[in-house]
């Protein structure tokens, strides 16, 4: 219990019907109340658009680049380039006719486009809805329909997984983006249901030379609508507000203040859990908040290793059973590395872990021990 603190007292059952309670907790970091909301921040639009402002020139998105099938450094899109190329999406997403209040589908594993994307609806007042099939075979055509989507952005290798949605799918859905290629097979079948289909390059040229005024975004707007599987029955839509991705950002950033653990500009995430989830956007969120930096792994777990070393990020958020994977590998290489190496590793290890434990943040515990 030392990282809660007590606020409320437990009460009685009273005469009058109200049932009793148990006591109140609140985590010890809010123990003085909770953080003010942060100055100009009104939707999630203004954190990447004031970000922009501040760091034009930062390192925002990036990928591994893939030459003659073999994966090369990360090439890295600033922010004022991620900003331009969204300027243009949200162009072309208002001249396929969405507008404020209108649904976005995204499908497909994180990526910049992903994030270009959800950027471009956050400009327009555009509620984004992530799409993914880990729900079941056929939860894509029910959230499809469920939250009335007119637009999805969908990964190049997904685009046959949509298709086997229709015709349900398309009462509501008019308008298919590839964040690749859409093959000549492709847009035969999509335009056969009366839909519009378009590579990624095709769609940034839809907008060309048409005026579009950004709304008002406000607080209480709806920002994204995530899905969840609940207990039972179809997934679950929620709908969730700028105001709640602000209260989580500036809770998130007061946490991480409290444990020396500030962001800054020079930190490096890397993005491997699904922009689906809720945990994972806020995470994104805040590092775009700090001009900070998202490089995206490859989409395989066998090959997650090499993108941490290539990235060398500074935080990364995964699941227990990926941390458990490269704990199980780490130990296994330095076992098989010989008695000095395990010796030289165990000393570093303890020396490093005990600066981090009298306070040193940990790219400043043992900077002669980092490479």
């Amino acid at each position: 219990m030392r990282h809660l603190i007590e606020v409320e007292k437990p009460r009685e059952a009273t005469a009058d019907g109200m049932p009793s309670a148990g006591p109140v907790y609140r985590s010890v970091f809010a123990k003085d109340g909770f953080p003010a909301p942060i100055p100009g921040l009104e939707s999630c639009w203004d954190v990447f658009r004031l970000s922009v402002e501040r760091n034009p020139e930062n390192r925002m998105l990036g990928r591994r680049e893939i030459v003659n099938g073999k994966p090369g450094k990360y090439i890295w899109q600033t922010y004022k380039e991620v900003y331009d190329t969204v300027i243009k999406v949200g162009a072309s997403i208002r001249s396929c006719g969405v507008g404020h209040g209108g649904r976005c589908g995204i499908y497909g594993a994180n990526c910049p486009e992903w994030v270009i994307s959800m950027q471009a609806c956050n400009a327009h007042g555009v509620y984004c809805v992530p799409l993914y099939d880990t729900l079941g075979a056929g939860a894509v055509e029910f959230i499809t329909c469920h939250a009335e989507i007119e637009i999805a952005f969908v990964e190049e290798n997904k685009i046959n997984e949509v298709l086997k949605t229709f015709p349900g799918s398309t009462k509501f859905l008019k308008t298919l983006v590839s964040f690749g290629n859409v093959t000549h097979e492709q847009r035969e079948e999509v335009e056969k249901f009366g839909l519009a289909v378009y590579s990624w390059d095709d769609f940034l040229l839809l907008g060309d030379n048409q005026q579009f005024d950004l709304p008002v975004n406000k607080k209480t707007d709806i920002c994204t609508i995530m899905y969840t599987s609940g207990t039972t029955g179809d997934p679950k839509g929620v709908t969730i507000s700028n105001n709640s991705i602000m209260t989580l950002i500036a809770g998130v950033d007061r946490l991480l203040s409290n444990v020396n653990e500030q962001l800054h500009d020079n930190d490096v995430y890397l993005s491997y859990l699904p922009l689906a989830h809720i945990f994972d956007r806020v995470i994104e969120e805040m590092f775009i908040f700090r001009g900070a930096s998202i490089g995206f792994w490859r989409g395989d777990v066998k090959l997650l290793i090499e993108d941490i070393k290539e990235l060398k990020p500074t935080i990364f958020c995964a699941v227990p059973r990926v941390l458990d994977r490269i704990y199980t590998g780490l130990k296994d290489k330095i076992s098989s590395g010989g008695f000095l190496k395990k010796f030289m590793f165990n000393v570093a290890y303890k020396y490093k872990l005990s600066k981090m434990r009298k306070g040193c943040k940990h790219d400043e515990a043992a900077p002669f021990l980092i490479k």
